[in-house]
């Protein structure tokens, strides 16, 4: 089974295929409200809730059409039904504008069409309204539906099964059929999505969640379910169905069985907002598309992970993805490591008589010769309390006029939001987060495109706010009030002494602007131990520091994996040298105290790749030594 192979090449295996989809077709609605000031309505007293824009999207099996479309598959036909309503005229009109075949696709009285609302106040979803719950299929609705798949069944390569509620298509009966035509085409690959009835179809390739693999196997849903559990219930669906089975497990990547076979694939990191609306369609649109080409279930898996990701980040639509993301994305993949542990302090395995953590093994022949080093958080505390700085200049910034005047359940939201974009933006460059900032804006709505600044005029706020902070720290180092000791996490400066005093290169490599981190170098007392490779952002957010000095040194240094570590508290440096095969050393620091442990920065840094994990550097005989640098 293939673990590497050429993307572009395996998406482009696809393009000649035929898939047919059958299912619960539906709509995905979102309304979006006028945040402005309301009215009351004359009849009721109650306020009037305006909706400035209103969008359409295909959801359910009108969702896996959609991907499959956009994937670059040769012909779809879509089966299924809709009502005489305006949303079926909707669904129709969508179907028809991606190039579907609409052959056995009905148009029947009496019928509802399935949409999902999502009524949004700004950046946030409210409670979702449904049509269409409680349909009835008659015994002719259904008699044709069957022919048409079965007619279909014989043209196609593939076909996906798709049930998304319980009173849809996919009745008790009609699986009996769908069953007989599962058995009558066996040259043909058949991928099953059932939310609620998987376990009643015909043995066929199963994509499921792991609450609906607990479900199969008639087990207790749980709703943390660790790896060997996945692991497990996957191996034993696989081996009742003889088909693989690929168990998705949401941030926490997937497993996949068949047979005597199972592997997992890691989760893969999301910076910012997501929206994991049609994720599980795209994956098993792609799933269907890689393994009715003719593929192995890894590279279908794989590629369908890099798909979902894709979609997620697409907000307020049922998103999809075309070969040119997912070649685009796969080229600077960041998964997600070891999500268990990062969540399990006490599973920590630390070195006997030290607070050092060390996740998995370490390999024997470590030989460092090059040592990269973030600045804040890492060396330094210069900068501590930026985030508490940062937070007001985005939520000034998403609210704009309406900062002091929103409802505070709003205000809250907005927080929240905020509070999460810069935990997961940690570490990079501020002018990247700036332009996240921009999209948030625009996206929330508060602000008019008039009034917003770009990443630069944002960037030039928060960075005169904080650099208040930071003057009023060099001018006490400078005075003498304070020296380099009262802003360096314990033991840094030791600790870059004794790298440097052995022979290693040190590199400082920060996303703060590299004017500034020379600066803050100098006024801690160890710029010179750098020899002038002091590395920051240059005011281009495609010239990310950290990644151009590792890139830089491994190349000038014709360096492999066991030749060089990163010392970091941010996951953008563990990123990037996990994927280039260096150590991977997180700092977990306290920037109060400068000591002791900062659980939530355990959690990023592991989650990150980081392979050794301590709070500072008081134990630096021992670190050194895990090092191999004594």
């Amino acid at each position: 089974m293939n673990t590497e192979f050429d993307v572009k090449s395996s998406l482009a295996k696809i393009s000649n295929l035929k898939v047919s989809v059958f299912g619960d077709f539906c709509l995905d609605a979102y309304w979006f409200f006028d945040t402005g000031e309301s009215e009351l309505s004359i009849e009721t007293g109650l306020p009037i809730r305006r909706i400035r824009e209103q969008s359409y999207s295909l959801g359910g099996a009108g969702s896996v059409l959609a991907n499959l479309v956009d994937l670059g598959v040769g012909m779809v036909r879509a089966i299924g039904v809709a009502g005489n309503d305006m949303f079926g005229i909707e669904l129709k009109k969508l179907l028809l504008a991606r190039g579907a075949h609409l052959e056995g696709f009905e148009a029947a009285e009496g019928w509802q069409t399935m949409v999902y609302v999502k009524p949004c106040h700004g950046h946030q979803e409210e409670s979702r309204i449904d049509f269409g719950a409680f349909n009835f299929i008659t015994r002719e609705l259904q008699r044709r539906l069957i022919a048409s798949l079965a007619a279909a069944a014989k043209e196609s390569n593939v076909v996906v099964l798709n049930q998304q509620i319980p009173r849809g298509l996919s009745t008790p009966p009609m699986i009996t059929s769908i069953n007989n035509i599962i058995e009558d085409n066996p040259e043909v690959t058949f991928v099953v999505d059932a939310r609620h009835f998987a376990s009643l179809y015909a043995p066929a390739v199963l994509k499921l969640n792991a609450e609906e693999a607990a479900r199969f196997l008639g087990k207790s849903v749980e709703v943390h379910m660790p790896l060997l559990r996945a692991k497990d219930l996957a191996t034993s669906i696989s081996k009742a169905t003889g088909k693989p089975v690929f168990l998705t497990r949401g941030e926490h990547g997937l497993v996949i069985a068949h047979g005597d076979q199972v592997f997992s694939i890691n989760g893969l990191q999301v910076v910012g907002s997501v929206d994991t609306v049609g994720a599980g369609d795209a994956m098993v649109a792609t799933l269907a598309a890689v393994l009715g080409s003719g593929q192995d279930m890894l590279t279908a898996a794989t590629l369908a992970n890099i798909a979902a990701m894709i979609t997620v980040r697409k907000l307020h639509t049922t998103g999809t993805a075309t070969p040119a993301e997912i070649s685009d994305a796969a080229s600077d993949l960041n998964y997600v490591f070891e999500t268990e542990l990062a969540d399990a302090p006490r599973s920590a395995r630390k070195l006997p008589g030290t607070d050092i953590e060390v996740v998995g093994d370490l390999r024997g022949d470590l030989a460092i010769k090059h040592c990269i080093f973030d600045h804040d958080g890492t060396l330094s505390v210069l900068r501590e309390g930026w985030e508490n700085i940062m937070e007001p200049v985005m939520m000034h910034a998403i609210l704009g006029n309406q900062y002091d005047t929103v409802n505070p359940e709003v205000y809250d939201r907005v927080q929240i939001l905020s509070r999460e974009f810069i935990d997961s933006t940690t570490g990079i460059q501020t002018l990247t987060q700036m332009q996240g900032l921009v999209k948030l804006v625009r996206q929330t709505g508060f602000v008019s495109e008039s009034e917003m600044l770009d990443e630069y005029g944002y960037k030039e706020l928060y960075n005169e706010e904080l650099l208040k902070l930071v003057k009023i720290r060099m001018q006490k180092l400078a005075a003498g009030e304070l020296n380099s000791l009262d802003f360096q996490i314990k033991n840094a400066g030791l600790l870059l002494r004794s790298l440097y005093e052995s022979g290693v290169k040190l590199y400082l490599a920060s996303g703060t602007d590299e004017a500034d981190v020379i600066a803050e170098a100098k006024a801690m007392g160890y710029a010179e131990l750098f020899e002038g490779r002091i590395f920051g952002a240059v005011g281009d957010v495609k010239v990310e520091a950290k990644k151009v000095v590792l890139e830089r040194i491994l190349r000038e240094n014709n360096l492999a994996g066991h030749e060089f570590a990163t010392f970091g508290d941010g996951p953008v440096e563990m990123r990037e040298t996990q994927k280039h095969g260096g150590l991977c050393v997180g700092i977990a620091s306290d920037e109060v105290r400068r000591f002791g442990w900062n659980m939530a920065k355990r959690k990023r840094l592991i989650r990150a790749g980081a392979k050794v994990l301590v709070p500072d550097f008081s134990q630096l005989p021992a670190l050194l030594k895990v090092l191999q640098l004594t």
